[in-house]
């Protein structure tokens, strides 16, 4: 190959010019043609105690929602229209305990009573 097909600043460098000048040099392929497998340290595996708060998977640490029925010694009441709003969506959903937070148990009793003020018209099925 020539010098002269590139200008000074186009040149591609060989692998021990490029290693000296600090970049990678490529991946070499060991004596029965496949690549060595690459090992990387990604840190804490959350094994060791020193996960920094993230649990496994590298999901960020969060505070367990506590029911509320549970806490406060209510109970899910068809007739308590205004504390079943807070556990349905604007379009009429009922949320799921993993977003509010309730207990199976207060869950399961919570749908009933929302199931039965729909009925009753105290809420609606679906909003507009």
């Amino acid at each position: 190959m020539s010098d002269e097909k590139y200008t000074e600043g186009e040149r591609p460098l060989n692998q021990e010019q490029s290693a000296a000048e600090g970049e990678r040099p490529a991946r070499r392929e060991n004596g029965d043609g496949e690549r060595p497998p690459y090992r990387r340290d990604h840190g804490s595996d959350g094994r060791d105690g020193e996960d920094r708060g993230r649990g496994r998977g590298g999901k960020p640490f969060f505070k367990k929602k506590v029911c509320r029925f549970c806490v406060q010694k209510l109970k899910a009441d068809y007739k308590d229209a205004d504390t079943l709003r807070r556990f349905i969506t604007e379009r009429g959903k009922i949320l799921p305990k993993r977003i509010t937070g309730t207990c199976a148990k207060h869950q399961r009793a919570l749908a009933v009573a929302i199931k039965q003020a729909r009925v009753i018209a105290l809420l609606p099925f679906v909003s507009d």
